[in-house]
C-alpha cells in the first residue's frame, strides 16, 4: 500500500507541474535539465555529467538538450580543455524561462496542496531514510 500510495502521489505531483509548465513550454522533465544548467556555478555542464545527476539515461539527456537547444534555451558549446566533450550551456533566455517558470511552480507550491508545512517536513523525513539507503545524499550507505 505504502509503495502504491508513493507512486500515485509522484503521478499526481507530476500531472500538476506538468500543467502549470505547459505555459512556459516545458515538461517537467525540461524543467529540472534548465534548473540544473541554471544553478551550476559556469551555467554549464557535459551531457554525461547532466545525466547522472538528473539520474536519467543519457539519450533522455540528448533528447532534453535537443529540445532546449532548438527552442533558444540551451546551446551546445566546446569543453575548454577536453575537445572530446560537449557542454550544455544555458542561454540568458533560457535563465529567464527558468525564474519565471519557478515563480510560477513558486505560486503553487510545486503541486503539493492541500498538505501544508508540517506534513511535507514529515513527509520529507520519512523518505529520507530510503533515499539515504539509495545514496542520494553525500556519505550515506550505498
Amino acid at each position: 500500500m505504502a509503495v502504491t500510495s508513493v507512486m500515485r502521489a509522484q503521478q499526481i505531483l507530476l500531472a500538476r507541474l506538468n500543467d502549470t509548465l505547459e505555459e512556459f513550454g516545458l515538461t517537467f522533465a525540461r524543467y529540472e535539465a534548465l534548473m540544473l544548467l541554471h544553478f551550476s556555478r559556469a551555467g554549464s555542464l557535459p551531457l554525461g555529467k547532466m545525466g547522472a545527476r538528473l539520474q536519467v539515461h543519457p539519450a533522455s539527456v540528448t533528447n532534453l538538450v535537443n529540445g532546449l537547444e532548438r527552442d533558444g534555451y540551451v546551446q551546445r558549446t566546446p569543453h575548454p580543455s577536453d575537445r572530446r566533450t560537449i557542454l550544455a550551456t544555458i542561454t540568458a533566455t533560457g535563465r529567464t524561462l527558468a525564474e519565471s517558470a519557478t515563480g510560477a511552480l513558486h505560486d503553487m507550491r510545486f503541486g503539493t496542496e492541500p498538505l501544508g508545512d508540517a506534513a511535507l517536513t514529515e513527509m520529507t523525513e520519512i523518505l529520507r531514510a530510503a533515499r539515504a539507503g539509495a545514496g542520494d545524499f553525500e556519505g550515506a550507505a550505498p
